[in-house]
C-alpha cells in the first residue's frame, strides 16, 4: 500500500524496516525544496568520497610520487591502479602528507566533519556518539541554503551494525542512508528489509535480493545527485570498503589473482626485533609473522580488488558531473579515515603512528579555483578539513576551529607547495602523540623512548634519530611545537608525555 512506502525506519534486531531506503519519490521531493531565494548557481557544490581503512599506496596517483620501493612495498609492480581517482588528482591537487587526527574510525571521522581534535568532539574513541552541540560543516552549509546529504558508514552513533534511522543528523538533512556501522560486503534486500550478509550467504540468494554495499551506497548517492543537481548541494559518500573482512565482489575478486607478493622490507626479523613498544600491540591480534603473511596474501589481492571497485564507483560519479555540466562548479574530495598497515612492520589494520596507518589519501578537484596538477608537500590533518573546505566555498562563519584554513595552499598559482608546517595527531587517551611536518616525525609515548623519524632518509621508519646530535635541532623544534599545540588544544596526553621527555 502507498502508506507503507512512507513508513519510518524501525529497528528490529539486525534488520531495518526502511522502505525509504529502497526509493521514494515523496521523500526525495521533501529534500528538494530547501533552496533559499538568495541562492544562485554560482555557489559551489561539494562531494566528499570517503573510504575506510585505505592504504594511500594503493592509489596510483600516489605511487607516481613515491620511489619504486615505496610505491611497491609488496614487490615490484605489485599494486592496483585507480584511473578515476587519478583523474581527480590530475585535474586538481594531491596532498602528500595528510594525516588522520587519530588513526581509528570514530575520532578521525569526528575531526573531519567538525574541524576539532577528537577530545573536543565527544567521540575520541571508537563507538562513541558525536556531541550534538558542536557545529559541523554540514550544519554550516545547511544554514547557507545547501541541500545536505550523507550516504554510507557513519560510525559516530555507537557500534550498532547495518542500522539506519539515526536521530541526530549532524546537519545532514537527508540522512536516510546514514548507516551506523558494519562491513559486511553485501546487503540482503527483501520486503523493505536490509541486512548485512557475507559472500557465502549472498551466493545462496536470488540476485534480485542482493546488492554489494559499495554499489548500494553509490547508487543512492547518484539518486540524490539527480534530485539536487539544480540547487547547491553538499553530499558525503562514506564507503565502508576497503576495510576488513577483505572481500571484493566479482569480477574484482579475481582481478589480482596472479600477483606474487613479497613481504615488505619492514617484516624482516632484524627490524622486527627493534620495534618500539607502541608498534608491538598484540592485544588485538594485529601483529603478524612470516607464516601469517603467506596465508594472508589472498586478503591483499581482495583489498586491491576492493580499491578498484571503489575507483569504478568514483568514475560513475565523475561521469554524472560531466553529463550534467556540473564539473566546473563542483568540489570533489577523495579521502579516508585512516590507513591499513597490510604487513608493514608485521602489522595489519591501523592505530599506530606509522605512515601506512596514520597517513591518508587527500585528493581534491575544483576547476574554478584549484590549478590542475598541483602537489602539496605540507603536513595537514583532517582537523584542517572543515575550515579549509568552507573557505574554498566562500562560506563565512564565526565558529572557531582547531584546524587551520589552508585554502590558499590549494588555490594559489604554485604547482608545488612546500612548507615546514608542524602539526600533530595522537592515539585516543594520549598514549602516544606525534608531531609531524613534511619530512620529520616525532613520536612520544608513555612507555617508550621518544622516536624521531626522517621520512626522506628512512621512509620505512626503521631508524630512531632522536639521540643523533645531527638531529638535535629538529628534534627540539618538533618537541617544543608539539607541546605548545597539545596545551592549546587540551590534548589528554599532554602532562604525562611532557613529564616523560623532560625527566
Amino acid at each position: 500500500m502507498k502508506t507503507n512506502m512512507h513508513a519510518k525506519c524501525l529497528k528490529l534486531g539486525t534488520f531495518i524496516i526502511v522502505s525509504s531506503l529502497l526509493g521514494c519519490n515523496a521523500q526525495n521531493q521533501k529534500y528538494s525544496n530547501q533552496t533559499s531565494e538568495k541562492q544562485t548557481a554560482a555557489k559551489p557544490n561539494l562531494i566528499i568520497i570517503h573510504t575506510d581503512e585505505h592504504n594511500f599506496r594503493t592509489i596510483s596517483a600516489y605511487q607516481k610520487l613515491l620511489s619504486e620501493d615505496q610505491a611497491f612495498v609488496w614487490g615490484k609492480g605489485n599494486n592496483t591502479t585507480t584511473p578515476n581517482i587519478d583523474k581527480i588528482a590530475n585535474q586538481g591537487a594531491i596532498a602528500t602528507s595528510y594525516y588522520a587526527s587519530s588513526p581509528v574510525c570514530t575520532p578521525s571521522r569526528a575531526s573531519l566533519i567538525t574541524g576539532l581534535y577528537p577530545q573536543a568532539t565527544g567521540a575520541p574513541k571508537n563507538g562513541l556518539h558525536i556531541s550534538e552541540d558542536i557545529p559541523t560543516f554540514a550544519t554550516i552549509l545547511r544554514k547557507q541554503g545547501y541541500a545536505t546529504s550523507y550516504v554510507g558508514k557513519w560510525h559516530l552513533a555507537g557500534h550498532d551494525k547495518y542500522s539506519f534511522g539515526i536521530k541526530y543528523k549532524a546537519g545532514f538533512d537527508d540522512n536516510r542512508y546514514m548507516m551506523r556501522g558494519g562491513h559486511a560486503p553485501y546487503f540482503h534486500i527483501k520486503d523493505a528489509n536490509l541486512k548485512g550478509i557475507n559472500e557465502k550467504s549472498a551466493a545462496k540468494l536470488p540476485k534480485s535480493e542482493v546488492i554489494h554495499a559499495t554499489d548500494f551506497f553509490t547508487d543512492k548517492t547518484l539518486e540524490i545527485l539527480e534530485r539536487d543537481k539544480d540547487q547547491p548541494f553538499a553530499i558525503m559518500l562514506s564507503i565502508p570498503d576497503p576495510h576488513t573482512p577483505d572481500y571484493a565482489k566479482p569480477p574484482y575478486n579475481t582481478m589480482y589473482k596472479d600477483m606474487n607478493f613479497s613481504a615488505p622490507k619492514t617484516m624482516l626479523p632484524e627490524y622486527v626485533a627493534i620495534k618500539p613498544s607502541w608498534a608491538t600491540d598484540t592485544t588485538k591480534n594485529e601483529t603478524i609473522g612470516e607464516k601469517s603473511f603467506e596465508n594472508d596474501k589472498e586478503a591483499l589481492k581482495q583489498y586491491f580488488g576492493m580499491v578498484r571497485h571503489i575507483d569504478d564507483s568514483v568514475g560513475r560519479i565523475l561521469k554524472f558531473l560531466d553529463d550534467n555540466h556540473l564539473t566546473e562548479n563542483t568540489i570533489i574530495v577523495f579521502t579516508s579515515d585512516h590507513g591499513d598497515m597490510f604487513f608493514e612492520h608485521n602489522r595489519r589494520n591501523k592505530g599506530v603512528p606509522f605512515e601506512a596507518s596514520a597517513r591518508v589519501p587527500f585528493i581534491i578537484r575544483y576547476p574554478n579555483k584549484i590549478p590542475a596538477g598541483k602537489v602539496l608537500n605540507t603536513a595537514y590533518t583532517n582537523v584542517d578539513f572543515t575550515p579549509t573546505i568552507l573557505s574554498l566555498m566562500d562560506v563565512k562563519t564565526e565558529i572557531k576551529f582547531h584546524g587551520l584554513d589552508t585554502a590558499n595552499d590549494f588555490t594559489n598559482s604554485d604547482k608545488e607547495v612546500n612548507s615546514d608546517r608542524i602539526t600533530y595527531y595522537a592515539k585516543s587517551g594520549g598514549w602516544w602523540v606525534t608531531a609531524v611536518n613534511d619530512r620529520y616525525k616525532l613520536v612520544i609515548d608513555k612507555n617508550e623512548n621518544p622516536y624521531l623519524f626522517d621520512l626522506e632518509k628512512d621512509p620505512n621508519e626503521l631508524i630512531n634519530f632522536y639521540n643523533d646530535k645531527d638531529y638535535s635541532e629538529i628534534a627540539n623544534l618538533l618537541q617544543i611545537e608539539l607541546f605548545k599545540q597539545l596545551e592549546k588544544y587540551d590534548e589528554p596526553g599532554l602532562k604525562i608525555n611532557q613529564a616523560y621527555v623532560t625527566e
